[in-house]
Parts: structure tokens; C-alpha cells; sequence
């Protein structure tokens, strides 16, 4: 019997063992790695040799680094507000009109782009945006813009990045912001309506007060994949014009794989896992400090 109840006590450790092996084996020892080589001028090629802080050193120097941590802040400040915001109003778009014929619609066409990979929405966008389709040039023909010089223009290329990332994601964030107004009792609002409140005042004094917790958890994610565009812009922009849509991510392939430089590569990937930390840590607060209020 003893040994029955021992048995029992490490079953569930036995359950996740794999799972924790493959964890520990490719994510725990990848970044680890990553940390390691970062201090390293390696090739891939030949054996890695420490040069402590070198690369760091360089990085400062380095204009295409200080370009790419530009552009990587730029689109979470593109990316981020206009997401939550896009994702909050057609979570209360579709709620409002559920039971009509058009929020139906909505509510099956959102989430398709999400279905799509990042690398086929890029391409998809790419041959959209290159002037062979009249319907698209008539369209922003009407802004007097030209669709096949919104991606060769430097100062276009990013908002072009930014606003197919945040059409690709909006279904997503739509659902988060969906199930946390869903889940908002209507007694809240009955009580408002005999108080005269109105629906914007409903809005701001119930829906996001109540919403915090969800609006914080998708601040997080928004942010996180903001910075998860590389497949995008890799078949979008490929990091043009003149690296003006080159990121950290997509700096740090350029280096790896065509100037044989992973060691650097690596130096600048640690910049990056160094703000998605940052990033998380901020979560953390910010949600410790909603449960200590509530």
C-alpha cells in the first residue's frame, strides 16, 4: 500500500517529464546558448571564441543596429495602440450586432487573416501591392497614392509593415476582447440605465473598468508579437527600402546567415530577449497590482 501511495505521489511528475525534457532540452538550452555565443565571435564554421563584451561594445557603434532598435520601437508604437484599440471596437461592434445579418458576417470573416501565416499574408500583400491588380490601384487612386510606391519608399515601407501586421492580428484580439466583454454581467449596465446613464458613459465607467484585466493581458501579447514580424517582412519588404523596414529579428538573420557573423547575430538577439523580459516583467506588475486592488 505504501508503496502504492509513492507511486501515485510522482505519477503526475512522470506525466510531464517529457514535455519538460523537450522544454529544457530545445527552448531553456536554445537560449542559453544564445547567451553564451553572444560573448563569442563565431562563424558557425569554425569554434566559437570568448571575446567577453566585444560584441555589446560594437553594437553601440554599430548605425545598422541603432536603425533596426528604431524601426523594432517604432512598430510596437504603430503596431500596439492601434491594435488594442481596432481589436476593443469590433469586440463591440460584433457584440452589439451579433443577432444581425452583417455582424454575422463580420464575425466568420475577422478571424480569417489570423488563419494565414505571417509569411503568406507578406507575400500575398507584396503581389497586392506591386501595381498589377487595377482594382487596388483604383482604390488608392482615390488618395492619390500609388500602391506600387507605398512599399519602394522609405518612409511608407514601415507603416505598410505595421498595418498589415496589425489586419493579420485584429481577429485575434477581437476574440480576447470578445470573451472579456461577454463575460461582463448586464446587471452592471441595467443598473446604469436607470441610473440615465448613456452608452458612451456605460462604456468608460463599466465595460472598462471591468475589461482592465483583459485589456492588460492583451497589451502584453500585442506587444510580445509585435515584435514577431520577421516571416512579414521577409517576404513583404525583405528589410527595404535601405533597411528601413529591418528590424532586431530580421538584422539578426541578416547577419547569421548572409554575413556569417552568428556570434554578433546572437549579441543582438540577447537585445531583443532582454526587452521581451522587460516587457514581461511589466505584465507582472501591472496584473499584481489589479489582483491587489480587487
Amino acid at each position: 500500500m505504501k508503496k502504492k501511495a509513492d507511486i501515485r505521489k510522482i505519477e503526475p511528475y512522470l506525466y510531464i517529464t517529457p514535455i519538460t525534457l523537450i522544454l529544457v532540452t530545445f527552448v531553456v538550452g536554445s537560449v542559453l546558448i544564445s547567451i553564451f555565443l553572444g560573448f563569442c565571435k563565431y562563424n558557425i564554421i569554425t569554434p566559437p571564441q570568448f571575446r567577453g563584451l566585444g560584441n555589446y561594445i560594437k553594437l553601440l557603434d554599430d548605425s545598422k543596429f541603432i536603425k533596426a532598435l528604431w524601426n523594432t520601437i517604432k512598430l510596437e508604437l504603430y503596431i500596439v495602440p492601434l491594435q488594442m484599440v481596432s481589436g476593443l471596437l469590433m469586440a463591440v461592434f460584433l457584440l452589439a450586432n451579433r443577432k444581425h445579418l452583417l455582424g454575422k458576417i463580420a464575425n466568420c470573416v475577422i478571424f480569417i487573416p489570423f488563419l494565414c501565416s505571417n509569411a503568406v499574408v507578406g507575400v500575398v500583400w507584396r503581389e497586392l501591392l506591386n501595381g498589377k491588380f487595377p482594382p487596388v490601384e483604383a482604390f488608392f487612386g482615390l488618395f492619390g497614392i500609388q500602391p506600387s510606391m507605398l512599399l519602394g519608399d522609405s518612409k511608407s515601407a514601415l507603416v505598410v509593415v505595421a498595418g498589415v501586421a496589425i489586419w493579420r492580428w485584429m481577429g485575434y484580439y477581437t476574440v480576447i476582447f470578445l470573451s472579456g466583454l461577454m463575460a461582463i454581467s448586464k446587471t452592471y449596465y441595467e443598473a446604469a440605465k436607470v441610473d440615465g446613464a448613456g452608452k458612451i458613459r456605460s462604456f468608460f465607467s463599466i465595460t472598462l473598468p471591468m475589461m482592465k484585466p483583459t485589456i492588460i493581458m492583451a497589451l502584453f501579447l500585442s506587444i510580445t508579437t509585435a515584435l514577431r514580424n520577421f516571416e512579414l517582412i521577409f517576404n513583404l519588404t525583405g528589410g527595404g527600402p535601405n533597411n528601413a523596414t529591418t528590424d532586431l529579428v530580421m538584422y539578426a538573420y541578416t547577419l547569421c546567415f548572409k554575413s556569417n557573423s552568428a556570434g554578433y547575430a546572437m549579441a543582438v538577439s540577447n537585445v531583443l530577449f532582454v526587452l521581451v523580459m522587460i516587457a514581461a516583467l511589466f505584465q507582472k506588475r501591472l496584473l499584481k497590482r489589479e489582483s491587489s486592488e480587487l
